[in-house]
């Protein structure tokens, strides 16, 4: 039987990554560091889905630059509101991609540039300022 464990991503700030990840709804669920490894392991999981479906953030303590983060393709997380958690993410300064012009679906980057999706459970009618946002470079 597979399972799926989690997905990896590295982060270049960890307190930052894990403020942009708790907007969406996700916690800390534990963290593993490494002196020997200089490394910190921080894995997050919506409440309810520990050890089911987990982001491991990967931070490496020497300066690292990391690019790319559209090649990874993008994690997905359905949310309660579209709209609020866009208000939320907005109003902490985070750019939204692409706007849930449709009450559905809408895109965000990580503090290092990881493209999320988040996904309404149906679709809530459309309600300004998204219904009229324009998309804010690629998502």
């Amino acid at each position: 039987m597979t399972k799926f464990l989690h997905t990896m991503i590295r982060v270049s700030d960890p307190d930052a990554t894990i403020a942009f990840f708790k907007l969406i709804g996700l916690d800390e669920v534990r963290r593993y560091e490494s002196e020997q490894g200089r490394f910190t392991l921080i894995f997050l999981a919506a409440p309810g889905q520990e050890g089911l479906a987990e982001v491991e953030l990967t931070h490496n303590w020497d300066p690292e630059a990391y690019s790319g983060g559209r090649n990874f393709g993008h994690l997905a997380y359905r949310v309660d509101n579209v709209y609020d958690t866009c208000a939320a993410l907005l109003a902490a300064g985070h750019i939204i991609h692409r706007p849930p012009r449709d009450g559905h679906m809408a895109f965000v980057k990580s503090p290092d540039g990881i493209s999320v999706e988040l996904l309404q459970d149906g679709n809530l009618p459309p309600a300004e300022p998204w219904a009229s946002m324009p998309n804010q470079g690629s998502w």
